[in-house]
């Protein structure tokens, strides 16, 4: 593991002395290469569902690890749209000069070797690697044994571009040793490793916060809610509502809890059930919400349940105020929504909610690096420093102080 990472910090430093131009034609001969692979990544994509299919995940897993011509495609594009983005290194953030005539810019540099843990979907093999290239930072991947053959067939298909290009291998890396005790180890090799990214399920999250030695910008789960207050229109807020569930429930910014106005909840439940239940979404509810539509019984536990699944909690809560209280105690900082036309009440809301992404009159499905205009992300960050929400290629950088004199002493 340690000669491993002794070449990945050594590569760096080949790769942050290429031009914005060589980065940008070789990520596009990535994209090409995808796309001249596509019939050999999707046998390989074949075998991870094949043993899914034996180890009984779920629908919403299964749909997360699938790879089709199609979703190759998309990460070929993804790429393509990464190179397209503003060179993110050298930048001048910042200049001035002091009164001692002393000269000084701050620039923007890449962060270095960059630990990426994830689980499911093979497309983050890809767009990680991409975003890294282009902020020339290393990337060490370690993606989940239920996508094993899909993302040894997509790095090995970039890291052929890179052996084309004469550069190191090592500068997009799958993690020699998948096993916890490896994980156990990188996370720890702070000599080497400057950061670590970790995004999956909160066990993963929490055994990599509380043993890294590296720092972490967590990909937290997403405990995302829709607050429907009594002055929405109930037909966008239906719309919306089964979008923030039912579009894709299998990802982290799909929503998992409802909150309804008391003051519309007789007028809007029994429609908001005729639309899951067409949807096939199994609905759980508050003993308020029972006295109004048929749906099984909620708790406390389920409030802080990431299902992943096409099921929702249903909350009936007094107000905005109420909407707050709840997602104060149950949300995980990553998006909430509320569906309103009081501008003073979203302005509340929008002010008193603590979260990376807080969306007024919209689905919290949006809270995508791509759908936000970065490209692909790293993750969707629910930490408070360095970065937060969909971390795109800006939050693989850092800045440093050049200072140029003409022999001032102090």
């Amino acid at each position: 593991m340690e000669q491993f990472l002794q070449e990945a910090k050594a590569s760096s430093r080949i790769l942050s002395q290429l031009s914005g131009r060589e980065k940008n034609q070789i990520l596009h001969e990535m994209a090409r290469a995808l796309r001249a692979n596509t019939m050999s990544i999707i046998e390989a994509n074949a075998s991870d569902m094949r043993d899914a299919q034996s180890n009984a995940l779920s629908l919403a897993l299964k749909d997360r690890l699938l790879l089709d011509e199609g979703r190759i495609n998309a990460m070929a594009r993804a790429i393509e749209e990464i190179a397209a983005l503003k060179e993110p290194v050298g930048r001048v953030l910042d200049g001035w000069v002091t009164e001692e005539g002393l000269k000084i810019e701050k620039v923007s540099v890449p962060i270095g070797v960059i630990g990426i843990i994830y689980e499911s979907r093979p497309n983050v093999t890809s767009d990680t690697a991409a975003l890294c290239f282009k902020s020339a930072n290393v990337c060490v991947l370690k993606g989940g044994k239920e996508a094993q053959h899909s993302n040894r067939a997509i790095a090995s298909v970039l890291r052929s571009v890179l052996q084309k290009n004469q550069l190191p291998e090592a500068l997009i890396s799958l993690l020699p040793d998948a096993s916890r005790e490896g994980v156990a180890q990188l996370i720890t090799m702070d000599r080497y490793v400057d950061l670590i990214v970790p995004r999956g399920g909160e066990g993963l999250i929490r055994y990599v916060s509380e043993n890294a030695t590296v720092p972490v910008v967590k990909h937290d789960k997403g405990q995302c809610h829709t607050y429907i207050d009594c002055d929405a229109k109930q037909d966008d807020a239906i719309a919306i509502a089964i979008n923030a569930k039912v579009q894709r429930p299998g990802v982290c910014n799909a929503m998992e809890t409802l909150l309804v106005d008391r003051a519309i909840a007789s007028e809007i439940l029994p429609r908001l059930k005729q639309a899951f239940d067409t949807a096939g979404t199994q609905l759980k509810g508050c003993t308020k919400t029972q006295a109004i539509i048929a749906v099984d019984d909620v708790s406390d536990t389920d409030f802080d349940t990431e299902y992943l699944a096409n099921i929702l909690n249903i909350r009936v809560v007094e107000g905005v105020d109420g909407a707050i209280e709840h997602i104060v105690r149950f949300g995980s900082g990553h998006s909430e929504a509320i569906i309103t036309q009081n501008i003073t009440t979203a302005e509340h809301f929008l002010n008193s909610i603590d979260a990376a992404a807080v969306y007024v009159n919209a689905s919290t499905r949006f809270t995508d690096g791509g759908a936000f205009g970065f490209g692909a992300e790293v993750g969707i960050s629910t930490n408070k420093l360095h970065a937060r929400g969909p971390m795109g290629i800006e939050g693989l950088t850092t800045y440093k102080f050049k200072i140029y004199g003409s022999g001032q002493i102090r």
